[in-house]
Formats: C-alpha cells, sequence, structure tokens
C-alpha cells in the first residue's frame, strides 16, 4: 500500500536553527530518503517553501477565487512530504517516526485511496 507522510513544522524552529543545523539536519533527510529507498520504502519526497508563499484557491458557483496562504490556526505548517510504500499502516508509521522532521514537528500518515 501507498501511505502520504504529512510532515508539519513550526517555521520558528527553522528560524532559531544557525545554517549549520539546518545543513546537518537537511544531510540527515536526505541520507534517511536514500536509506528508504534502499529498503524499498520511498516513491516521493519534496520540501515546500513557507506558507508566505502559498496561495488557497477556491471554486464557488463557477467563479475562482484565491487567497494568500492556508486559513490555518496552527502553529504548525505543512512543510514537505514523503510518498512510500509499505505493507501496513503500522509499518508506515514506523518508518514516518525515523522521518528527521518528526523531532521537531509532527508526522501525519495517511493511506492513499485507490481510485482504480
Amino acid at each position: 500500500m501507498k501511505y502520504l507522510c504529512l510532515v508539519y513544522c513550526e517555521g520558528k524552529e527553522f528560524d532559531a536553527m544557525s545554517p549549520s543545523e539546518l545543513e546537518a539536519l537537511n544531510k540527515e533527510s536526505m541520507a534517511y530518503d536514500e536509506d528508504l529507498q534502499r529498503r524499498g520504502h520511498f516513491l516521493a519526497a519534496e520540501a515546500l517553501q513557507s506558507v508566505e508563499s502559498a496561495v488557497t484557491v477556491r471554486m464557488r458557483r463557477g467563479k475562482v477565487s484565491t487567497t494568500d496562504g492556508p486559513f490555518a490556526e496552527t502553529k504548525e505548517q505543512l512543510c514537505g512530504f514523503i510518498l512510500i510504500q509499505a505493507q501496513d499502516l503500522n509499518e508506515a508509521i514506523q518508518v514516518a517516526s525515523n522521518i528527521p522532521l518528526a523531532k521537531l514537528g509532527s508526522i501525519e500518515v495517511r493511506p492513499i485511496l485507490d481510485l482504480s
């Protein structure tokens, strides 16, 4: 089965990190992606730009409306994702628990709905 691991983090956590700490976190994250690839779990992963660069799009009564950023009352924002292959939810949770950013934020694990 496929699972999407949505990575949430607080921007202030990154703002408080030194350039060398950020570089170390990036290297750790890339190494984990490579490890997942070797073990057959990795399908795709991307980091996202800050929430300030986001646009929310809605279609209502045939009209498109856009607003800057998401409307979120939470401190944690979506900052990236990893799409993985796992045998079941328990294995997906195990994979997600080792994502380096889980130490700073949270990982939402969600099964992919097969529409075929």
